[in-house]
């Protein structure tokens, strides 16, 4: 019950960001800048989330060699899309982790701490080196100049982020220290790649400047969709790009635009998951 109460209250959240957001913009001036949207760009996009997705599930992959579960790359892969599909589309219950974690310890037998060790370990992976370019972008972004102090936590935020994610790696998560090099620098390329998705979506709008804007409110978008309080980080990326253009004195349609595309584009990769969720255990092959 107290799940399900969750879940209605995330979905409430959603709805209601997402109601809000558009009671601020011209829909109509929304939906003539959906239509013209450059088509080419979006494959890009699509292409460059999607590269994104295969880098994770390496990643996740290297966490689980280290307690012992042996994955083909292919299988992981398919794993993580599966994971991708329950988060997006079923956000109640048992979730995208929680599914994986069910299915590799009913298949490999390697401890459900264990494998919650290593999926907590990536997701602070993906997080940190998101905070690292979030706060990069930032010094390079027009709200640096708009707010000097908040350009000086970014600086800190981006040179402190790595030391403190690596002491935390090295002193609670010890097990997973094998790949430490590698898990760490496919964390980086994850969000490069997420970064050069949402570079694809900024030209396939035809957005000509603030660039590095939309690109530091995207990263700070997705620090946001992160806490668990909306389904997917849908209503939260929108209501972010909502009061961050609006501090431009930017017209936010089009960011809400790039925001709805964004999640498109995540429901049709995370929809790819579905062709998998009836056979999970061709892992056991």
């Amino acid at each position: 019950m107290r799940k399900k109460i969750k879940t209605f209250l995330k979905i409430g959240i959603s709805f209601g960001l997402l109601l809000f957001v558009l009671s601020q913009i011209d829909i109509n001036k929304l939906l003539a800048t959906l239509q013209k949207s450059n088509p080419w760009w979006l494959l890009a996009a699509f292409v460059f989330f999607n590269l994104s997705k295969i880098i994770s599930s390496v990643r996740l992959n290297y966490y689980f060699k280290d307690i012992g579960v042996y994955l083909k790359e292919k299988d992981a892969l398919i794993l993580y899309y599966v994971g991708m599909f329950y988060n997006l589309f079923l956000p109640g219950g048992i979730g995208g982790d929680g599914y994986k974690i069910y299915l590799l310890q009913k298949v490999h037998a390697p401890g459900v701490k264990e494998l919650i060790q290593a999926t907590l370990l990536d997701r602070l992976s993906g997080l940190a080196a998101l905070l690292f370019l979030a706060g990069t972008l930032f010094l390079f972004s027009s709200y640096a100049a708009l707010y000097p102090p908040l350009a000086w936590l970014a600086l800190a935020g981006a040179i402190l982020v790595y030391p403190i994610f690596l002491f935390l790696h090295k002193t609670i998560f010890k097990r997973f220290l094998t790949y430490i090099v590698q898990t760490t620098l496919l964390g980086l390329s994850v969000q490069i790649l997420q970064l050069l998705c949402a570079f694809s979506l900024v030209y396939a709008l035809g957005i000509s400047q603030h660039l590095i804007d939309y690109l530091t409110l995207f990263l700070i978008s997705s620090v946001v969709a992160v806490l668990p309080l909306t389904i997917g980080g849908v209503g939260a990326r929108e209501f972010t790009f909502l009061y961050g253009l609006k501090l431009l004195h930017q017209d936010p349609s089009t960011g809400i635009a790039f925001s709805f595309l964004f999640f498109m584009i995540t429901a049709i990769s995370s929809a790819i998951g579905l062709f998998f969720v009836h056979n999970p255990l061709q892992l056991n092959e």
